[in-house]
C-alpha cells in the first residue's frame, strides 16, 4: 500500500468514527423510573398528611383557647354579678341591727299613745306631742326601708306573722288574724320582727 492509500483509509476511519454517535447506556429499567416517581408521590403525600395533622392540631388548640377565654369571661361576669348582689344586700341591710334597736322605741311611743287619756285637757298637749314624735319617727325610719306589719283581719302568713294563740271565733274566718299583740317590721322586704298575733280557729 502506498502512502496515499493509507492516508485515505485513515481519513475514512476517522469519518466513520465521527459519524457514529456514541450510545448512552440507560441505567435501570422502566420499572425503576416508575418506582422513582411513586417515591416522590409518597413523599409529597406524607408531607401533605403531616401538614394536615399540624393544621388540625393548631385548630384544636385555638378551639381550646377560645373555650378557655369564654369560660374566663363567664366567670368574671358571674363574679361581677355576685359582687353587685352582695354590695346591694350590704347596702339594703346595713341598718338591720340599728332598726332592730329602734323597734322598742316605736313600741313605747305607741303604748304611751294608747295609755293616754285623750279626754283629759291637761294630757291633751302632751299626747299630741307624743303622736307627732311617733309620726315623725315612723316617717324617718320608713325613708330607710323600715315598714310595719300590722295584719289584723288578714289571713295568717307564717313568713310574716307569729301565732301566739289560736282561738275559736264566730266573727272571723278560720286562719284569720283576730288581734295583733305586737306589730311586726320588715326592712327592705326582709322580716326583722314578725307580728305577734292571735289567730281564729
Amino acid at each position: 500500500m502506498s502512502h496515499e492509500e493509507k492516508k485515505i483509509q485513515e481519513e475514512e476511519l476517522q469519518q466513520q468514527e465521527t459519524a457514529v454517535e456514541p450510545e448512552v447506556e440507560a441505567v435501570g429499567t422502566d420499572a425503576d423510573i416508575e418506582w422513582n416517581e411513586e417515591t416522590e408521590l409518597d413523599e409529597q403525600e406524607a408531607k401533605i398528611a403531616q401538614l394536615e395533622a399540624a393544621l388540625l392540631s393548631s385548630e384544636a388548640k385555638i378551639k381550646d383557647q377560645q373555650d378557655g377565654v369564654l369560660r374566663a369571661k363567664a366567670e368574671v361576669e358571674n363574679m361581677r354579678r355576685r359582687t353587685e348582689q352582695e354590695i346591694d344586700k350590704a347596702r339594703k341591710y346595713a341598718l338591720n341591727k340599728f332598726a332592730e334597736e329602734l323597734l322598742p322605741v316605736i313600741d313605747n311611743l305607741e303604748r304611751a299613745i294608747a295609755a293616754a287619756d285623750g279626754e283629759n285637757e291637761a294630757v291633751k298637749p302632751l299626747l299630741e306631742g307624743v303622736e307627732l314624735t311617733h309620726k315623725t319617727f315612723s316617717d324617718v325610719v320608713a325613708k330607710f326601708g323600715l315598714k310595719e306589719i300590722n295584719p289584723e283581719g288578714e289571713a295568717f302568713n307564717p313568713e310574716y306573722h307569729q301565732a301566739m294563740s289560736i282561738q275559736e271565733s264566730a266573727d272571723h274566718e278560720s286562719n284569720t288574724v283576730m288581734f295583733v299583740m305586737q306589730k311586726g317590721y320588715e326592712l327592705n322586704g326582709r322580716v326583722i320582727r314578725p307580728a305577734m298575733v292571735m289567730v281564729a280557729k
